[in-house]
């Protein structure tokens, strides 16, 4: 995983609250320009149309990687071979190589000269700086959402806190982490200011995938009581118990990260649910 300066931020409409059958936040369905991509209507050369057979089968390699990584079947450092790729999809070399190339984007592949695309590998130093700047990002938005904050906002939030506590019970990984994610880019919209939400909800995909590779299986990805107490205190006025709860909330997370994994002794085919 690189440590690039965050992309060019989205607009508020990709970063809302997505669904539990949805992508994660930044990870862009098929056809959908990611940051820094041309906007609709203005597909890059090659690119294949939102629709047709390729860009299915694009969206499909991409999903089941990104859901294999969610639920840490995929480990940090997999290869994902180009060719073995097509074999398992049963697509060309370039619908792959698109496929990887927009992983790669997401952070959620590294693509190296020699050694093709692996699963990304963050370092102890990208985990840091990455949660660094997500914790000082979240301090300074907290404030702005409170400041902005409606009645019938707050009753959404609670809405959104109710649904997360009912995947929390019956869903499994990766939608109970896309919906805890959720959470925090929806404190940012409801800041009001469209360039720290974009950088946001960069930063929350790029803390989910560490979360995934890294944290020990059973642990929650967020914790539920801590979201509700972060709009509590919101709600209640009290902003500086808000971002206090909030920093205290992200650092538990990352002291929970464990950059040592065992690899399993799985075929890529099982790694990826396909067998």
């Amino acid at each position: 995983m690189s440590t690039r300066s965050p992309a060019k931020p989205r607009t508020p409409r990709t970063a809302r609250p997505k669904p539990a059958n949805e992508p994660a936040p930044g990870l862009q369905a098929a056809g959908t320009p990611a940051a820094g991509t041309p906007a609709a209507g203005t597909p890059a050369a090659g690119t294949p149309a939102a629709g047709t057979p390729d860009a299915d089968m694009e969206r499909r390699i991409c999903e089941a990687v990104y859901e294999s990584v969610m639920s840490q079947r995929l480990t940090p450092g997999t290869k994902l071979p180009e060719a073995a790729i097509c074999e398992l999809f049963g697509v060309s070399r370039s619908v792959a190589r698109k496929a990887l190339q927009r992983l790669a984007h997401e952070h959620v592949v590294d693509l190296h000269h020699n050694r093709g695309a692996v699963v990304a590998e963050p370092t102890p130093e990208d985990t840091r700086q990455i949660f660094q700047a997500r914790r000082a990002l979240e301090a300074a938005l907290v404030p702005l959402a409170a400041a902005r904050a409606t009645k019938a906002d707050y009753a959404s939030l609670r809405k959104q806190l109710r649904d997360e506590h009912a995947l929390l019970h019956r869903a499994g990984q990766p939608a109970w982490a896309r919906q805890a994610s959720a959470f925090h880019v929806r404190l940012g919209e409801l800041s009001g200011n469209a360039i720290l939400h974009g950088y946001l909800s960069e930063l929350v995909s790029r803390c989910s995938l560490i979360v995934a590779l890294y944290e020990p299986p059973g642990n929650a990805a967020c914790e539920h009581g801590e979201h509700v107490l972060i709009v509590d205190m919101m709600e209640r006025g009290d902003v500086a118990e808000a971002v206090k709860i909030n920093d205290n909330h992200l650092a538990d997370l990352e002291r929970r990260i464990s950059l040592e994994r065992p690899q399993p002794a799985q075929t890529l085919a099982q790694m990826l649910g396909l067998a």
